[in-house]
């Protein structure tokens, strides 16, 4: 998609809506905008216009000159403090040249950690405009722009204009020359135009506009006057929403008398899928005049990030002409009859307190027991911590042949896509396919969704399934095998269920969690210590090299990464360290949340320390074995002044004393209670 500069305006545009504090065209200061004094500064263009920062080439020989030259090349610029309740749209006018980075977060008082709301690696040649929706907000807060332009020559982040009014991105009168982010999706023959402002382009019989009722005013329109293939299509484009959103879209539009067109609105996801929200219907023009502006409005839930799309496909050059303005949105649905989103969290579970809303399938004998193991270095426990409850099949076999155990979850309701996530565990003896299937189950049948591949044992291992049903359906989750030396036993865990494609529920997650690590792609900002340890933490994935100690897999996935410590290296009494980075204060109790796996009969220590100017704070400890499983720990404190969180792992009397560390979790309040019932037994294999 083109963006916005290239759509054609008819005329220059003068209208300017209401803009909120926080708004600044840097035409010669920076309204209020300050520098980090902690990171490289932005620097006003001595002829205005624009803030930027460029990229420093590294000539550093330190020892934390990684450290020191991502300082040099960040560039934070920090708003006014902002006192909006209501919800706001911030629009940034930008260019990222060479290569580099431009985020956009929040930042409230009393929080360690920014929000991230948006974020770009796009280079362009020209100025892009990009929208941010700020929610509802009763705390005063920070914009927070962070610019990273790589170390390459020529490489820089600039902002030409930051607008914050009233309102939805999505909602556009199409008076303002940024067109609210708005773009046309370019096409040889056909596109959208800035119709209004007294002027007549193509065609005298132009339309008023909605807002003003005149010919001074805006609005967007697509003329098939060019047209020259079948099916030739224009498409309007809304910026893309970054939070979710469900409510009512309204909007106004015009059909000339031709009608030799389809107009239809669809949404569009960061997958490029489309589905659609409304279409004309020709029966719907008789009950208006020609030239009379039709009002719509359709329900939207987008429980994910989504663009609207007003697209026209005209069939020839006599198809006519479309008009659009005054698009607005509402929290509120448009119907009093329209059902709330719905909650997909029924089918989630992770066991902790009973089947949530499981059910067995009372018809078949075997079942599936909710068990749990404490911790001990032979069996591995659940994925949720480590010691709590998980689902157990095919653990009690008679000397009967053909056992199947099902699981079944609540209903979903149908014209709906979902995202299955789901932990299993393979145990015992030789596994089959038909150890685990996931099936959909219906009132016309049930279709399978997925099927066993990977066969690593001992290990938790995460699966994502995206689905769609047209009708109200189950899960259901089989497991069969003809006998127990056949198949062993098979376990299941934290189900959650979440609305959309897999691949979009993964980024929500990210940007909900802004303190979260999972260390999948890198460190997340983490440093090893250069100063004050004898090696580093390693970044692994799969088993450590050290035969009876250290993890089989990570815990996020199975599959995926975590750090390390491998001992064989290193002398006993030797330690890492793993430092966060530089956290604000706050006033109230911060809760960290971490996996620690140390298995291994030579085993050490693991501590988790309070960095404040120096000065060591011991938060938790933890020496010798303590389980072949991943087991999770958290810890509360509270810090009113800038620190850091250090993880130091020390080396024990043998090789055998790997220890891990993964999915840190760092967020405000007090750490939620585990919610913990024991299963129905604690010897399950």
């Amino acid at each position: 998609m083109l963006p916005f500069y290239i759509l054609t305006f008819a005329v220059t545009i003068q209208a300017e809506n209401q803009l909120l504090p926080g708004s600044c065209n840097f035409e010669s200061n920076t309204c209020g905008y300050t520098s980090d004094a902690d990171f490289t500064s932005w620097t006003l263009h001595k002829d205005g216009r624009f803030v930027a920062v460029d990229a420093v080439t590294n000539n550093d020989d330190e020892t934390d000159a990684d450290t020191v030259m991502q300082k040099k090349n960040t560039g934070v610029l920090l708003s006014p403090f902002l006192e909006q309740g209501e919800w706001s749209c911030l629009r940034i006018v930008h260019q990222i040249t060479g290569s580099g980075s431009l985020e956009v977060l929040q930042r409230t008082a009393g929080k360690s950690f920014d929000k991230p709301l948006w974020s770009s690696q796009v280079p362009s040649d020209s100025w892009v405009i990009s929208s941010v929706d700020l929610q509802n907000n009763t705390e005063p807060y920070r914009i927070v722009i962070e610019g990273k332009p790589e170390q390459s020559p020529g490489s820089s982040v600039a902002v030409f204009e930051i607008h914050i009014s009233p309102g939805y991105c999505l909602e556009c009168d199409f008076e303002e020359s940024h067109l609210c982010g708005y773009s046309n999706q370019w096409n040889a023959n056909v596109n959208w135009y800035v119709g209004g402002g007294g002027s007549q382009l193509l065609q005298n019989n132009m339309p008023t506009d909605h807002t003003y009722n005149n010919k001074t005013g805006h609005f967007m329109y697509v003329d098939s006057i060019y047209a020259k293939t079948f099916k030739e299509v224009a498409k309007l484009v809304s910026p893309m929403t970054t939070v979710p959103m469900s409510g009512c879209l309204s909007f106004q539009y015009q059909r000339s008398e031709d009608r030799g067109n389809l107009f239809s609105v669809f949404t569009r996801d960061r997958l490029g899928q489309y589905q659609e929200l409304w279409k004309a219907e020709p029966e719907i023009q008789s009950d208006w005049m020609p030239g009379e502006w039709i009002p719509v409005q359709v329900d939207l839930k987008a429980p994910y990030f989504v663009q609207v799309v007003f697209e026209v496909a005209f069939n020839s050059p006599r198809g006519g002409r479309v008009a659009v303005d005054d698009i607005s949105f509402s929290s509120e649905f448009c119907s009093t009859d329209t059902e709330p989103t719905f909650d997909p969290s029924i089918a989630s579970c992770d066991f902790e307190s009973g089947f949530c809303q499981y059910t067995q399938d009372q018809v078949i004998a075997s079942s599936w027991r909710r068990v749990s193991v404490k911790p001990n270095i032979f069996r591995n426990g659940d994925h949720t911590t480590g010691a709590g409850s998980f689902l157990l099949a095919h653990s009690r076999l008679g000397p009967s042949s053909g056992y199947v155990s099902r699981v079944i979850g609540p209903i979903l309701p149908g014209n709906m896509k979902f995202c299955l996530r789901f932990y299993f565990s393979l145990r015992g003896f030789n596994q089959t396919e038909q150890a685990l299937i996931v099936y959909l189950q219906h009132s016309s049948g049930q279709e399978k969704i997925w099927t066993l591949g990977e066969k690593s044992r001992g290990i938790w291992i995460a699966t994502d399934v995206t689905f769609q049903t047209s009708q109200p359906a189950q899960v259901v989750f089989v497991s069969t095998c003809r006998s127990f030396w056949d198949c062993g036993s098979v376990a299941l865990d934290d189900i959650n269920v979440s609305l959309g494609d897999c691949e979009l529920a993964a980024g929500l997650l990210t940007l909900s969690l802004p303190g979260k690590c999972d260390f999948e792609a890198g460190l997340c900002g983490y440093i090893q210590d250069k100063q004050k340890d004898a090696a580093d933490w390693e970044w692994r994935r799969g088993p450590t090299p050290t035969s009876y100690t250290g993890p089989r897999g990570d815990h996020t996935t199975g599959l995926g990464y975590y750090l390390h410590m491998e001992a064989s290296p290193m002398l006993p009494g030797q330690n890492i360290r793993l430092l966060s980075r530089p956290l604000r204060g706050s006033r109230g109790l911060q809760c960290l949340s971490f996996f620690y796996h140390m298995y291994g009969s030579g085993m050490g220590q693991l501590s988790v320390h309070l960095d404040k100017n120096g000065e060591d704070v011991l938060l938790w400890q933890l020496s010798g074995e303590q389980s072949i499983a991943w087991l999770r720990a958290t810890v509360e404190y509270q810090s009113d002044s800038q620190h850091q969180i250090v993880f130091e792992a020390i080396r024990g009397t043998s090789v055998r004393s790997d220890i891990a560390i993964d999915d840190i979790i760092l967020e405000g309040g007090p750490c939620p209670e585990v919610r913990s019932t024991v299963g129905t037994s604690n010897e399950i294999e």
